[in-house]
């Protein structure tokens, strides 16, 4: 009987194990197939977090835009660097005001200065003459520029009727005038002018050429005045080395030995060439020459 008891009793232990593990084993089942149908809401958990993080990235494009529109504010203060151009104008036109200068991109010779025994039969010169001449050479040697409107040397320069008016004034023709176009009219009145018409520098109207003679021009620039004379020189007569004619006096440009010279210097006396257009008033025009009035001892 006892051992009856003690089989009954091990089976029925036996029993409730089984069913204990049986409902463990069912528990187990129960709580994987929760797990799996639960973690639906972790995802949602992990979503949120992830539009979380997009919520900051905007921001830095933002900021990445406006760093861009704020870039481009700088450009208008570059603007006004543009504008402070005009700044060195006026340097620029200060450039002009030393006429011993050629303008910009002309390139300037030094003036020419002849002495006395360098121009053929300069000593048969009637003794006026020589005293005008000298004159007129001794500024050469100054280095002088070409300067509109002055007739100083200490001005550093003179325009071409300045220096006629300079040399006659102190030789003792207190009478000269001012302007070229004047002093043609001057030369006109006083009956000693010889008309030029021909551009051949052989043509017999330049026969009666002599030493000292005042050379008139038209048309240098463009000036509207009665009469048209724009440019004036004195004539030198021939230097001995070339046998070619050759003057004094101011220019912005003539030459002597085809080299351009800027101011008070000698230079060839050339005959302008042919107009090349209709307006005269834009082409040199070489309309005569003329004892100065007054000038004794010829």
């Amino acid at each position: 009987m006892a051992l009856k008891t003690i089989i009954r009793c091990f089976l029925l232990g036996a029993l409730l194990f089984g069913a204990s593990a049986a409902e463990a084993a069912e528990e187990s089942l129960g709580t994987k197939i929760k797990k799996v149908f639960e973690p639906a809401p972790t995802p949602t958990r992990k979503h949120r977090k992830k539009k979380a993080s997009p919520t900051p990235s905007p921001s830095p494009t933002k900021s990445k835009s406006k760093r861009k529109k704020t870039s481009p504010t700088p450009t208008p203060t570059e603007s006004p660097a543009a504008t402070e151009t005009p700044s060195p104008s006026p340097a620029e036109k200060l450039t002009p005001s030393p006429p011993e200068r050629p303008a910009p991109g002309k390139k300037a010779w030094p003036n020419m200065s002849l002495s006395p025994a360098q121009i053929a039969d300069y000593d048969g010169y009637p003794s006026k003459v020589r005293q005008i001449t000298d004159a007129g050479l001794a500024l050469t040697k100054q280095n002088l520029g070409y300067t509109y409107g002055s007739a100083d040397p200490k001005n550093g320069g003179m325009d071409c009727s300045g220096f006629i008016y300079h040399v006659l004034q102190q030789n003792g023709f207190s009478d000269v005038p001012r302007d070229s176009s004047q002093q043609y009219v001057w030369v006109r009145k006083a009956g000693n002018f010889n008309a030029v018409l021909s551009r051949h520098e052989d043509s017999f109207e330049l026969d009666a050429l002599k030493p000292g003679d005042l050379l008139f021009w038209r048309g240098t620039y463009n000036i509207d005045r009665d009469p048209p004379i724009t440019h004036t020189m004195i004539y030198l007569g021939r230097e001995k080395r070339t046998n070619r004619r050759v003057m004094i006096g101011s220019s912005d440009g003539r030459t002597y030995d085809g080299k351009q010279r800027w101011g008070v210097s000698v230079f060839d006396f050339k005959m302008p060439p042919p107009p090349q257009s209709g307006d005269a008033k834009i082409s040199p025009v070489f309309v005569g020459y003329g004892r100065i009035p007054g000038l004794m001892g010829d």
